[in-house]
């Protein structure tokens, strides 16, 4: 059994020695034999981690092939700005490299279970590997994950079948441990547990079981109903066709917003390229429009929007969970 701990320029130290150390750790308690490894894309190299640039050493390239498990980490640097050192640029970087074709190619590999810490199931998620399957990432990046039309579930470690995934940088030693029972039996992973003096954290989420029931707070109801009901019953102003230019940090989206005012209700659609979908939950908030709306380029996301309209000329941002918002800047054609 092959378990290969890839490595990406600007990853986090944390995410791949903690499942490395716990694989390795139960490789001498196995009678099976487990080959741990670190690997990149490209081949073996010096891999330069996100923090202080500690250099780790990869001693192959990343196999898609043979069976076993892959485990992505995530990236460390910045959460305050849309710079090189941030973790989502360094993230999207990751995707766009070798790595986001070879890990399309893995999880199509039925011999392979791919797992990810933290961030790790973004750079899945930004690739658009992560549609309708269940996942969790560092909960700063939940929203985003939900953005990438994956289902964000908030637990420690998701089981979504051929893809496990673990939340914060400290849940790299929750998801190994749990692989390590579930491929090679909970006294396995209760020695390495004992080894390391550290117990699982969480109930490891499945898609299976009885569903919890649902528990409604009828006051929290009947305010969102009665504010849809004003927000949807005025915006003339909003109502037209508006020629628009969303400018994210990689690049500029054109796109073509008509919106109509039904019987007192604002719709629309937003038309990108050939692509024409329908702006959902569009709502009035004080002088602003909101809606959210599912966009293809740069990558495959769900925007939610803010604007407001002065004369012809429509303004705001767009923003996906914890990407910076990018501006939005239109006018009236029609």
């Amino acid at each position: 059994m092959n378990v290969q701990i890839v490595l990406f320029d600007g990853f986090d130290l944390l995410d791949a020695i903690a499942p490395f150390e716990v694989f390795t750790a139960a490789a001498m308690y196995s009678h099976e034999d487990i080959t741990v490894k670190l690997v990149s894309a490209e081949g073996k190299r010096l891999v330069r981690s996100g923090v202080n640039d500690v250099p780790l050493q990869a001693v192959d390239k990343l196999n898609i092939h043979d069976r076993g498990i892959i485990v992505v980490p995530g990236a460390s640097g910045s959460i305050n700005h849309y710079g090189p050192d941030s973790i989502p640029v360094k993230l999207k970087e990751a995707s766009e490299t070798a790595l986001g074709s070879m890990l399309k190619e893995a999880m199509d590999n039925t011999e392979i279970l791919l797992s990810t810490v933290c961030g790790g199931s973004l750079i899945l998620a930004i690739a658009g590997l992560l549609t309708g399957r269940h996942a969790v990432t560092h909960h700063l990046g939940m929203e985003l994950l939900n953005a990438t039309n994956a289902i964000a579930v908030n637990a420690r470690v998701v089981d979504d079948g051929d893809l496990v995934t673990s939340g914060g940088v400290t849940s790299g030693l929750d998801l190994a441990l749990y692989l390590v029972e579930r491929g090679w039996g909970p006294r396995i992973a209760h020695a390495v547990e004992q080894l390391f003096e550290y117990e699982r954290r969480g109930t490891v989420w499945k898609n299976d079981g009885n569903a919890p029931q649902e528990i409604h707070d009828e006051s929290v109801k009947e305010s969102a109903s009665s504010h849809s009901l004003t927000a949807t019953s005025d915006g003339i102003e909003f109502v037209g066709k508006w020629d628009a230019t969303i400018n994210t940090p990689i690049g500029k989206l054109a796109v073509l917003f008509d919106i109509k005012n039904n019987d007192g209700k604002l719709t629309g659609t937003g038309k990108q390229g050939e692509d024409i979908v329908p702006l959902d939950d569009v709502t009035i908030e004080g002088n602003s429009l909101k809606w959210s709306m599912k966009v293809s380029k740069p990558m495959r996301l769900t925007l939610k929007f803010t604007v407001s309209v002065d004369g012809d000329i429509i303004s705001g941002e767009a923003k996906a969970g914890m990407l910076p918002s990018s501006k939005l800047i239109g006018a009236r054609i029609s």
